[in-house]
């Protein structure tokens, strides 16, 4: 079993039926590199939000409207299920709800602010140091960088997938070709459930970072998920996808959409106590709580929304920002990060933070060894060149900006 080429795209939509393949038609790699961050501009239109599903699939705010818009859902009902909507615009409502007094969790200022990483040593010889890595990176022209992932993708990994490939556990992946590792798998309770979930350890400068990978929910998985969530202490969940894109189902929604409504499970209560929408991520605080004990766990929910259907995003601003608001709000436990099939955005993103980190620290980082760390503990993270070449793109856009401000 290989991992696929790009959770991008699956043309099985009916998983429950016949799992499909996360794989997708490659674009070419010339197309891919002529494309450059920033390159793009937002169009700028009303933001729009569906009152009776929570699907996300909104505009960007026009210029005239706060980044940030807090919203209290109280007044929204809970559908019974996303996935049988087709995507398209919803109603667009206005920004001033009656009732919207929920704190503002964060302002786009604090998060442009959170951008601009400061290591803790900004003196000359730090900032020499960082010139040669900025001017190191920029020596490796796409050649290079198709090269070395090329070389990833012939790397030796583990073939450990038994737990996954146990008839028990088939429905439970939602890709076929995408199965966590039996060594680096995610054990529920005191049998060691399964869950297509990886715990991706990367170690870079004696600096270690801890993370979960893992799968878009399935909705026979959702107490699954929220029970590794509790019983690993995890305190945020990064989710870099919409719930349909390109009418397809990427994501179940696994949360609750309604103050007054709580999302109710066998064995737990899901309650949503505050959301706030800005321009290209969406925050929300859940409370999970244990119905047997009475025990509960709060967690922050951020779900970036500017990722394309194809491709990757075309302002490495805002997922900058957005990464570096994950990182910042993590407390406890391993940071839960996933995407559809947990191995694509998932993997960039869990290669940048370990970056930011590092430049934040003063410490040295190769990408390519972040990868093969990756690589690994749950196949297949990073799909494409692509999304590796985003990676590059990011870091050389922050140590720009960082000696720009030097």
């Amino acid at each position: 079993m290989g991992p696929g080429k790009d959770e991008d795209d699956s043309k099985d939509k009916n998983f429950r039926k016949t799992l499909p393949s996360s794989s997708q038609k490659k674009t070419p790699t010339k197309e891919v590199f002529e494309k450059k961050v920033n390159s793009e501009k937002v169009n700028s239109s009303h933001m729009t939000f569906s009152s009776k599903n929570y699907e996300f699939l909104f505009q960007e705010p026009s210029e005239s409207e706060s980044d940030e818009t807090t919203w209290n859902v109280s007044d929204f009902s809970q559908s019974d299920s996303v996935d049988t909507e087709p995507a398209g615009p919803s109603k667009t409502v206005s920004p001033r709800l009656p009732g919207a007094n929920v704190k503002t969790t964060v302002s786009e200022k604090e998060l442009t602010q959170l951008a601009q990483i400061r290591p803790l040593i900004f003196n000359y010889s730090s900032q020499s140091a960082m010139r040669d890595c900025l001017k190191m990176l920029q020596r490796k022209d796409e050649y290079d960088i198709i090269r070395e992932f090329l070389e990833l993708e012939q790397m030796t990994v583990p073939d450990d997938f038994n737990s996954g490939n146990e008839l028990l556990n088939k429905d439970k992946n939602r890709y076929r070709d995408i199965l966590p590792y039996d060594s680096t798998r995610v054990p529920l309770g005191k049998n060691k459930n399964y869950i297509n979930a990886s715990y991706i350890r990367i170690e870079n400068d004696e600096e270690e970072y801890f993370y979960i990978a893992t799968q878009g929910p399935l909705p026979e998985t959702i107490e699954d998920f929220w029970q590794m969530v509790m019983e690993n202490n995890c305190n945020v969940i990064a989710m870099i996808t919409r719930e349909i894109e390109g009418g397809v189902i990427k994501c179940q929604r696994y949360w609750p959409i309604s103050l007054k409504e709580p999302l109710e499970l066998k064995h737990l209560s899901i309650l949503l106590e505050n959301c706030q929408i800005t321009q290209y991520f969406i925050i929300q605080i859940f409370q999970i709580v244990k119905k047997s004990t009475g025990m509960s766990h709060r967690v922050k929910h951020l779900q970036f929304t500017k990722w394309p259907d194809h491709g990757t995003p075309a302002s490495a601003d805002f997922f900058i920002k957005y990464v570096r608001y994950v990182r910042k709000s993590h407390i406890s436990g391993p940071l839960v990060v996933h995407c559809s099939a947990g191995v694509g955005r998932t993997g960039v993103f869990i290669c940048v933070d370990v970056v930011f980190c590092a430049i934040e620290k003063n410490l040295s980082f190769n990408i390519m060894n972040i990868v093969t760390q990756m690589r690994k503990q749950r196949c297949g993270m990073i799909q494409t060149k692509e999304q590796y070449h985003f990676c590059y793109e990011i870091v050389l856009e922050v140590l720009q900006n960082l000696l720009a401000l030097s």
